[in-house]
């Protein structure tokens, strides 16, 4: 229980928001300072609206940041006929934003558990996704930071949950080789065991 406790603690620290956050009228500024050093000049036609266009965008795209994961999975259901097997929900597209280079990567995300008690909402999981790839992410904190959610705030008996997804700043830019998938994983409680992870793979495989 004390792990729990911790982990709730961190998750909460993390989502609290940074204690500066520049005004749109200095990041519209910024914007123009890099279109400006691209080579470009801000202030003709095409480029004028850019920079307002460009923080707008950023509010979408980064919007986790001011979401709250543990208010995404504050509720579950109990009345579920004793049901106790796996929960699995697959293929939830997702996007987020290398860290690294500040370009995006693109997948599907899988996330299985087995229910201690109630369930959550299936469209409580894509939700929690979204929570945190929009934001400057790497693909492995993103798979861990979904698990110990889950963990924190719904116990279940086990997780299992894979990401995979095309980076661009590979695709892109450096090696430049597109259609290359990354996958990530990690499995908790029972998942842990092979059969399990078998039965995972099998069924996020299995043709739709």
């Amino acid at each position: 229980m004390d792990a729990v406790v911790k982990t709730i603690a961190d998750i909460r620290q993390r989502t609290a928001p940074a204690p500066r956050r520049p005004s749109r009228e200095e990041a519209e500024a910024a914007v123009r300072t890099l279109i400006a050093w691209a080579g470009d000049d801000p202030d003709r036609e095409g480029l004028i609206d850019t920079p307002r266009r460009v923080v707008s965008a950023y509010e979408e795209f980064f919007k986790g940041y001011s979401e709250d994961p543990e208010s995404v999975l504050d509720r579950t259901f109990q009345e579920v006929s004793g049901y106790d097997d796996m929960v699995l929900v697959r293929d939830i597209p997702f996007y987020s934003h290398c860290e690294h280079h500040i370009v995006p990567f693109i997948g599907r995300a899988h996330i299985a558990y087995y229910p201690n008690g109630g369930v959550v909402g299936l469209s409580k999981l894509a939700r929690l996704v979204d929570v945190y790839s929009r934001r400057m992410q790497t693909q492995e904190n993103l798979t861990a930071q979904v698990v110990q959610a889950m963990e924190a705030f719904l116990q279940p008996l086990g997780i299992g949950v894979l990401f995979e997804a095309e980076h661009q700043c590979m695709s892109l830019r450096g090696v430049q080789k597109s259609g290359v998938s990354t996958i990530t994983s990690r499995f908790t409680g029972r998942f842990e065991a092979p059969a399990e992870q078998v039965r995972f793979m099998t069924m996020i495989r299995r043709e739709r």
